[in-house]
């Protein structure tokens, strides 16, 4: 079976975009600094413009994760149409998050970690390296984004 043509770098940041800006969940994969041991999980996120939005539970292995290493890898999309994200990570409490901001994750991700019993905390994700590619032909140039830049306006 024969590929579809390749996209150019502007079609795919703008695939990119509007992956972010509609899918509500991604697998977020982090890893314990003390032992490196791996943990990937999936979670809903927010796309703010130019960071993620997250929220797990305060007690997990994520929340300690992201807390101590300040660092997330998370995967949008299918195998043959997919998007990493390397990002920095910004912890913070249900009560740093302003109201707006709380209720549009909430109607994004169709939960609101302010309202349950256990605490929750939010994870801010800094995008420093974004690839996408769909197929074998997209392998080269499938860095959009390397230190926090986009390669293409």
């Amino acid at each position: 079976m024969t590929p579809p043509p390749a996209r150019t770098p502007h079609q795919r940041k703008h695939d990119t975009l509007h992956r972010l800006e509609h899918d509500v969940d991604a697998w977020i994969a982090t890893a314990d600094p003390g032992t490196g041991e791996p943990y990937m999980v999936p979670l809903s996120f927010l796309w703010e413009g130019d960071t993620l939005l997250l929220a797990t539970a305060a007690a997990s292995p994520t929340a300690a994760n992201l807390q101590k290493s300040g660092k997330a890898r998370l995967g949008l999309g299918l195998t043959r149409d997919v998007v990493l994200i390397e990002g920095s990570v910004e912890t913070l409490r249900a009560d740093e998050i302003p109201p707006q901001l709380g209720d549009a994750f909430a109607v994004k991700t169709g939960f609101d970690p302010r309202e349950l019993s256990s605490p929750y905390l939010y994870f801010r994700v800094r995008p420093q390296r974004i690839q996408a590619w769909r197929e074998v032909n997209e392998l080269q140039g499938r860095d959009l984004m390397t230190s926090g830049r986009w390669h293409v306006e």
